[in-house]
């Protein structure tokens, strides 16, 4: 795939996002961001994006459809590869029967490459909104041993009526998070206070089992690490509310949380360079959402980057390529094409630790 650079972006985008001055002794450190560039556009909605590394290459997996964000039988889930993270070329695309395929996410256990995806029933054509039934969600997978061949679509035992999203491993065992009604109760969408975050167990990345809950109302996306004693550190959506700080240790029936001073959209957290990275769609102010990236400091979040987006964006991901060096993707809508319509498309960009 030809690779595409913006100067026009770039240019503007540079100015917002150095830091404008030298962070003080003790406090996080600055970033550069540069090379930023679209890599992936073909016409569709393209959205809710993740990067791994895997053997020698670099993966990067989003969702494309053809008929929008919203839910569609036509979507399908995309899986690039690269040597370098600067020439990509498909290796896998797969869709699943009836149903719409999203947010997928990477996890590499036992040796395996897992791409998870959660997917809604549509039946034959676009259900709308309050059509929409959590009940009937359900997991899916692509798996691979080599990057090159891939077992797909494969049905994820036990998330019956979870929404799946993020995913982590710890001490041999695999970790999802599925949203869900309480008790799977029989009635509209659901989203909102009669939503549960689980957090399901498994011990080869195919069936599944719940351990504990990380939020009893309001559940939404929640992005997890664990800590070398097993503890957990999570980042949990909050529909628009502020997003919370969620910690608990072994069995994981306690859990402390803790409001933060945003609402982030899609939230990623990981590791980079000894420190964690907090990340996703922000609203402050007048600028409307975008996209940005902090470090998370004494349960504090000090913004170090805000990327080229606005409308429909965030979901980024993020995975480190050298010392002080990463790579972080997202989706963004605030190109447009020849015509003046936006486009939704993926995006690339270098990070590096400065000081």
């Amino acid at each position: 795939m030809k690779r595409r650079t913006f100067i026009s972006v770039l240019g503007v985008a540079m100015a917002a996002l150095l830091p404008s001055a030298a962070a003080a002794a003790g406090q996080p450190p600055q970033v550069r961001v540069t090379n930023i560039r679209r890599v992936f556009y073909n016409g569709e909605h393209n959205a809710f994006t993740d990067l791994v590394r895997f053997g020698d290459r670099f993966y990067l997996t989003f969702r494309s459809c053809p008929d929008g964000h919203m839910v569609h039988p036509t979507a399908s889930i995309i899986i690039l590869a690269s040597t370098d993270a600067k020439q990509w070329e498909q290796v896998h695309r797969f869709s699943v029967d009836k149903r719409d395929t999203r947010d997928p996410h990477f996890l590499v256990f036992k040796d395996t490459l897992f791409v998870y995806t959660g997917t809604w029933y549509c039946g034959q054509t676009s259900p709308k909104p309050q059509d929409y039934d959590l009940n009937q969600h359900l997991g899916y997978t692509a798996w691979s041993k080599d990057g090159a061949e891939w077992h797909s679509p494969v049905l994820l035992e036990g998330t019956f009526g979870h929404y799946i999203w993020r995913a982590n491993a710890f001490d041999g065992k695999a970790y999802l998070c599925g949203r869900r009604k309480k008790d799977f109760a029989v009635g509209p969408k659901g989203e909102g206070s009669m939503v549960e975050s689980a957090m399901l167990e498994s011990d080869d990345g195919l069936i599944w089992r719940t351990r504990a809950l990380f939020q009893e109302i309001d559940g939404d996306e929640t992005a997890f690490q664990f800590e070398a004693d097993g503890s957990i550190i999570a980042i949990g959506r909050r529909g628009r509310a502020n997003a919370q700080l969620l910690r608990s240790k072994k069995p994981y029936t306690q859990w402390e949380r803790q409001e933060l001073d945003r609402y982030i959209g899609g939230p990623l957290l990981t590791r980079w360079a000894g420190r964690y990275v907090v990340g996703g769609r922000k609203t402050i102010g007048d600028k409307g959402p975008v996209t940005s990236l902090c470090w998370l400091v004494n349960d504090q979040l000090h913004e170090f980057a805000e990327l080229p987006s606005a409308g429909d964006n965030s979901y980024p991901g993020l995975v480190e390529t050298g010392p002080g060096r990463a790579l972080v993707s997202w989706y963004s809508s605030h190109e447009k094409d020849a015509t003046g319509k936006p486009i939704t498309a993926i995006y690339l960009a270098d990070l590096e630790i400065v000081d």
